[in-house]
């Protein structure tokens, strides 16, 4: 976030030097002394008269020191009707206090003493020079050094002596070590003492910091000593400054004390590319020092605007710029409603950028060296607003108690704290808010394309919607909108609870990913009476190396040794992917971990034995109540293998549980139907087929497809049809079919 902090100096310093217009109040002040010396000629009254060889001479004293003196090179002469010449006039002004060195020079005065009308004809000149050590020196003694005298020109110059009013409607030109200028039309009223310009003031100013200042009127008066400007416009280069008004207040010795500009203040500057200031208000105080600057206030709708490589907006209620040394920048104060907004461009046309809006009560920007930012604090409300460029409705609000920023070498946001109440509040139409608060946080900056991450610490808590996250550490990267949590995260969403030693979620689609130790339980589950494996109400455990959720539909998976379990049925494989809503698992196996099932089964007697499946792949829906197996299917229970390449489990529901067993013990088989390559094996017996069908209910096996067979070790192999192999006492059914209708039951011995 770039600021030109050189041009407010040179604007400031500029301005101050171009306002000392002001000379020309010295302008009435001499105007008064000349009317007082002309208006004693005539009536020689108190003033002593005597004609040299040079010519004539008049002057005044008071108690030993003279006010002024009146040279000419020819004698007082009056003409029919009363007029007085004098000729080569030259009028020396010391004051009472010989503290001045004033002249006023011209070829011819005349004066009308019936009138009251003093008028120089043609060019008046005066040179105007401040004598303060003229009181320890003897009377009318010329000062040692004439220091940079102020001087003014101008032509047909009248003032009546009994009024004190002076004017000419000539044009004035005046000059001074670091300006000339001029005015058409000059008029003084005695009895308001103010001196007014009447049109066409124009200042050039030359040295360090050329300007130009032109107004359309000015006013200058001696009590209070102020000067009041019509329409001034300052111009320097590439920068230019207008009012509707400006007014000038001038201390005793006529340094300027402050300057106010009203009305549509504008300051503008086209260097590198277009920026402005505007204002209703702009007030400069100016140190005891002359020519330097103290501060620079804008009040009252102060807009700013650039719109070179990185476009900026602002506006504030009050902005106050103070100053150190000869016009060197030190502190920038604003208020009342501060917000500045700076769109970014992406450094590359795949790269994502951000509009960056800030606002608050207050922001204090400190300066180096007059020209580069070095930081900034907030006071009160403050807010920092993220918007993707281009725009796409969502946006993120951080919010904080104070923020205080950090710029680079080229005047740049690189980085900003804050703190206490740290918060940030991702937005996108029609979703809930994302909300992530903490005792403090840190964002860093990527030049030109806005915030490159936030730091989150302490505290830290994040909700989206039902999902609510815990850590002890935040990182957001805005460019993708990802919170990082680290330092024993935690989330809660909608019943599940995960930790892990870090996690990522996704602010804005929602996704989560977990990573080490992975510990999810899900909790607040209704009981399923038509479910089977996965229907009761306890919780379900799962364990991972990682984690990947969604939140719609609520889907999680599962890798890296996963484990999946409610009460004592249990899954585990290097991948697990379970759908909370559905109560459904897909697991995958690796080729040296398959996946594991653990089932129970009940035979007649009510015993209540486990089932162990084994598997490449796992898919089960809860409410369908099959758990579907394939690739290298091996489920092993008591005194019972069966293998498979494809494997059904049909699961008893829930509510028909017997009365006299836990309802807890859920994923009881109810039948089960293998195909390719099945493989039955018991002790000393092998039954091998295509396909198989066991049910719990008789405890008996159908053997079916591909020739079936029976390898006992007493009776040997038996093949049919079908084969049906009864568990509790060991019988065989054997049946053929059309071509082969010989049935055979035999009994074997166990």
């Amino acid at each position: 976030m770039s600021i030109q902090i050189s041009h407010l100096r040179r604007w400031f310093g500029g301005g101050a030097i171009g306002l000392l217009l002001v000379v020309a109040s010295v302008y009435f002040y001499a105007r008064h002394r000349v009317q007082n010396a002309l208006s004693e000629v005539p009536a020689k009254i108190g003033i002593e008269i005597q004609q040299s060889a040079k010519g004539f001479t008049v002057s005044r004293s008071e108690q030993g020191h003279t006010i002024f003196k009146i040279e000419a090179s020819k004698a007082v002469q009056y003409k029919q009707g009363g007029h007085a010449e004098l000729h080569d006039v030259t009028i020396t002004l010391y004051g009472r206090d010989s503290s001045r060195f004033d002249q006023i020079y011209g070829a011819d005065f005349e004066y009308d003493p019936q009138s009251g009308d003093v008028i120089g004809k043609g060019q008046v000149q005066m040179d105007l020079e401040a004598n303060p050590e003229g009181i320890l020196h003897p009377d009318q003694a010329t000062p040692k050094e004439l220091k940079n005298p102020v001087h003014l020109t101008t032509t047909n110059l009248f003032f009546n002596q009994k009024t004190g009013n002076a004017l000419t409607r000539d044009k004035v030109e005046f000059s001074l070590p670091q300006a000339n200028g001029s005015a058409v039309g000059l008029s003084y009223a005695a009895n308001t003492t103010v001196l007014t310009l009447q049109s066409q003031v124009d200042v050039a100013f030359h040295g360090a910091t050329p300007a130009r200042l032109t107004a359309i009127h000015g006013t200058i008066t001696k009590n209070p000593r102020v000067v009041e400007l019509d329409l001034p416009r300052l111009q320097n280069g590439a920068r230019h400054a207008s009012a509707d008004k400006g007014t000038i207040y001038l201390r005793p010795d006529n340094t300027v004390d402050r300057i106010l500009a009203s009305g549509n203040v504008r300051v503008e500057s086209e260097d590198s590319g277009s920026e402005k200031v505007q204002s209703n208000q702009l007030e400069l105080l100016m140190a005891d020092k002359q020519d330097t600057v103290r501060s620079a206030t804008f009040w009252g709708d102060v807009r700013m605007e650039n719109s070179g490589s990185q476009p900026m907006q602002g506006n504030a209620g009050r902005v106050i710029l103070n100053f150190t040394g000869n016009n060197v920048l030190s502190t920038v104060h604003s208020q009342d409603n501060v917000r500045l907004v700076q769109q970014q461009k992406p450094a590359t046309a795949s790269a994502g950028a951000q509009d960056v809006e800030v606002t608050a009560s207050v922001i204090d920007f400190f300066v180096t060296d007059g020209r580069r930012l070095q930081r900034a604090d907030t006071s009160g409300a403050a807010q920092i607003a993220l918007r993707p460029t281009p725009s796409t409705g969502q946006q993120t609000l951080v919010t904080a108690g104070k923020f205080q920023a950090r710029f680079d070498d080229l005047g740049q946001l690189a980085s900003v704290h804050g703190a206490p109440n740290a918060r940030i509040v991702s937005q996108t139409p029609g979703q809930p808010d994302r909300v992530s608060t903490s005792d403090t946080l840190d964002a860093s900056f990527r030049p030109g394309s806005g915030i490159d991450s936030i730091v989150q610490q302490g505290h830290m808590a994040y909700v989206d919607g039902e999902r609510k996250a815990w850590g002890d550490r935040a990182t957001y990267i805005p460019a993708d909108q990802m919170l990082v949590l680290n330092g024993s995260p935690r989330v809660v969403d909608g019943g599940m609870t995960t930790t892990s030693r870090s996690m990522r979620l996704n602010r804005a689609t929602g996704d989560a990913f977990a990573d080490g130790d992975v510990k999810s339980t899900y909790s607040d589950l209704k009981a399923q009476p038509s479910g089977a494996f996965l229907a009761a109400s306890d919780p379900i455990h799962v364990t991972a190396r990682t984690m990947t959720a969604h939140s719609s539909p609520a889907v999680a998976l599962y890798t890296g040794d996963a484990r999946l379990w409610q009460n004592a049925n249990v899954i585990q494989a290097p991948s697990i992917e379970f759908d909370r809503n559905r109560r459904s698992v897909l697991a995958q196996g690796s080729p040296t971990q398959p996946v594991s099932t653990v089932l129970v089964q009940t035979e007649k007697s009510g015993k209540v034995t486990p089932v162990k499946i084994t598997s490449a792949r796992l898919s089960y829906t809860d409410g369908e109540r099959k758990a579907h197996f394939e690739g290298s299917v091996q489920a092993k229970g008591a005194e019972l293998t069966i293998t498979a390449n494809v494997m059904d489990v049909f699961l008893q529901p829930r509510n028909q549980a017997a009365s006299n067993q836990s309802l807890t013990s859920t994923g009881k088989i109810d039948h089960i139907i293998a195909r390719e390559q099945v493989v039955v094996t018991q002790p000393g017996r092998r039954g091998v087929g295509d396909q198989l069908v066991y049910t719990t209910a008789d405890d008996k096996f159908v053997l079916t497809g591909g020739s079936p067979s029976i390898f006992d070790a007493e009776h040997g192999k038996i093949t049919g049809v079908s084969l049906t192999l009864f568990r509790h006492d060991g019988r065989v059914l054997v049946e053929g079919n059309n071509t082969s209708p010989t049935v055979t039951t035999t009994r074997v011995a166990r």
